[in-house]
């Protein structure tokens, strides 16, 4: 806490080489918020708007949260004001007896049969991880941006769920369908994957 109030006393002062560091520390986990929220090709824009933002609005920003939570914020609503123009709620009804993963879990939430261990340090299996890693990615790009925004804010960043909802503007039992249908198709190419070694 002592260095992140030192570093803020540099930044309010206004010295060029804190700010610099900050964004180097910062911009590639801002960069990835960024993208899941409005897609990579509107996520650069929409950060160097934030960057500007965040140095002007510096002087005024009162330690009371983290700056890393600060920025992401800061992004956030820089890429709300560019999906209010697209967004389009999802329907809400979830028929979670006829879901592909019903099966996978016990009433309560636990795993009826709990993923399989396939880490391997083989060349062969860091390959794997390697491909596997490369499908993760096309699906992610895929994605609708506010799926995958719920699982990066949510699941990567590990922001509170009632503020990205507050922040994405999306109800609550939106936000679940948001998350649960992101989640899903990652599990999805995560079997296919084992089962078959493919994408």
């Amino acid at each position: 806490m002592t260095s992140e109030l030192s570093t803020l006393r540099a930044l309010q002062s206004g010295d060029p080489t804190a700010f610099s560091e900050l964004v180097r520390e910062h911009h590639r986990a801002l960069l990835a918020t960024a993208s899941a929220i409005v897609g990579i090709d509107n996520a650069e824009e929409c950060l160097q708007n934030a960057w500007i933002k965040a140095h002007q609005a510096l002087p005024q920003f009162e330690g009371k949260s983290s700056l890393r939570t600060w920025l992401t914020r800061i992004v956030i609503n820089e890429s709300r004001m560019l999906l209010r123009k697209t967004r389009r709620e999802v329907p809400l009804e979830l028929d979670e007896s006829q879901h592909p993963l019903a099966d996978r879990f016990r009433e309560g939430g636990h795993w009826s049969k709990p993923p399989a261990t396939w880490h391997d340090e083989s060349p062969d299996g860091l390959l794997m991880e390697r491909e596997l890693a490369d499908c993760l990615s096309r699906v992610l790009t895929a994605m609708p941006a506010q799926q995958r925004a719920m699982l990066e804010l949510r699941d990567v960043s590990g922001l509170d769920f009632d503020e990205i909802c507050n922040e994405l503007a999306v109800t609550a039992s939106n936000a679940r369908v948001l998350l649960h249908r992101a989640r899903t198709q990652l599990f999805r190419l995560v079997d296919h994957y084992q089962e078959t070694g493919e994408c």
